[in-house]
């Protein structure tokens, strides 16, 4: 551990140099790249020179033990062994995480993808209810949602509702909502009172830049269509709609919020690239693993990974058998709590494998 972390401090050293460098300052694709890895290798560097300090701090305090002390000076020496010797353990967990893999699409920006499934027109209004919570969520992260494609259902949810989140770290907190979201409650179209269960699917997919996934023209067919609005109705009569298909892998992505074609043709191609990118990446970890990577799970929108119940106030992540009674809190965005858990699980899991 003491030699990575050795490494990683002369590569933050080197950085801190080229960063001064006028031929770095004067090319900005190097000073961003370079900005960015010492900004990445930061917190486990500050952690590093802590620990040093910690390590220098107490064997100087065991020395010192050594030598000739009255009673009250031995004491304070000993209760200042017993403090740096904790902090030391708590340092070496820290570091031991920080040090642990990091998913390369963590920073990137996500694409996020929620459809009402089981349940009909109470499925679509919990998946509205889902995309309040993660634009809620969002603002509370500071980062800015974009509304690509919403289709309305009659009672004003979404049968399908894809959005963007920009912000750094939004993939890091979001990959963990995708599954298959379940609900308990009494719909508002229930005379008996009786409760349902529906399920709404969540799909996060980190944003795929043209260096990741490169789309080429003639691989692409574009069809236009008139905008429609809930139900099927037509809301306009130009073709400002447009379904791009990507022949090769035959996925297809449709766009038609926007003002004008072009428009809608740059977000149907920005959700397109997404879901290529998304696809390719789970064919690699399922080579890769032979199985789900991970028991906590970051991509399978199949799988059953939370109950929210509303008699009981009450949400279960199944996952990791976590269960809050604040349900309204969460459904207002206040699920940091349960990403936090969730990243815990992960982070455990990987140092248990020894990744």
């Amino acid at each position: 551990m003491l030699e990575r972390l050795q490494s990683l401090a002369d590569r933050y050293d080197k950085l801190s140099e080229l960063l001064c460098d006028p031929d770095v300052v004067n090319d900005a694709k190097k000073l961003r790249d370079y900005s960015k890895e010492q900004s990445d290798l930061q917190p486990a560097y500050e952690a590093y020179v802590e620990y040093k300090n910690v390590i220098e701090e107490l064997d100087a305090a065991k020395t010192m033990l050594g030598e000739k002390l009255d009673d009250e000076m031995r004491e304070m020496v000993k209760m200042e062994i017993e403090e740096l010797t904790a902090r030391q353990q708590t340092l070496e967990e820290s570091i031991r995480v920080l040090l642990l893999p990091k998913d390369p699409n963590d920073d990137k920006n996500v694409i996020v993808e929620i459809r009402g499934a089981a349940g009909g027109d109470e499925a679509a209004l919990f998946a509205s209810d889902l995309y309040r919570m993660y634009t809620r969520f969002a603002d509370s992260q500071g980062w800015k949602v974009e509304l690509l494609e919403a289709n309305l259902s009659d009672l004003g949810g979404f049968k399908e509702v894809i959005f963007m989140i920009n912000g750094r770290g939004a993939y890091s907190k979001m990959k963990f909502e995708s599954g298959a979201h379940r609900v308990q409650r009494i719909p508002t179209t229930e005379s008996g009172g009786r409760i349902h269960t529906s399920t709404s699917t969540v799909a996060v997919m980190p944003e795929a830049e043209e260096v990741d996934i490169e789309i080429l023209d003639k691989d692409i067919r574009v069809d236009t269509f008139c905008s429609s609005g809930a139900g099927g109705q037509s809301v306009n009569t130009t073709k400002s709609a447009v379904r791009v298909t990507h022949i090769p892998t035959g996925i297809v992505a449709t766009c038609q919020d926007g003002k004008s074609q072009n428009s809608n043709k740059e977000k149907a191609l920005q959700v397109l690239r997404a879901r290529i990118y998304d696809a390719m990446r789970q064919e690699e970890e399922a080579k890769y693993s032979g199985e789900r990577k991970s028991k906590v799970g970051t991509g399978d929108r199949s799988e059953r990974i939370r109950t929210y119940n509303f008699p009981q106030s009450r949400v279960t992540d199944h996952r990791i058998g976590l269960t809050v009674h604040k349900l309204d809190q969460v459904m207002n965005g206040e699920i940091e709590e349960i990403v936090s858990a969730l990243t815990l699980a992960e982070q455990a899991e990987m140092m248990e494998k020894g990744e």
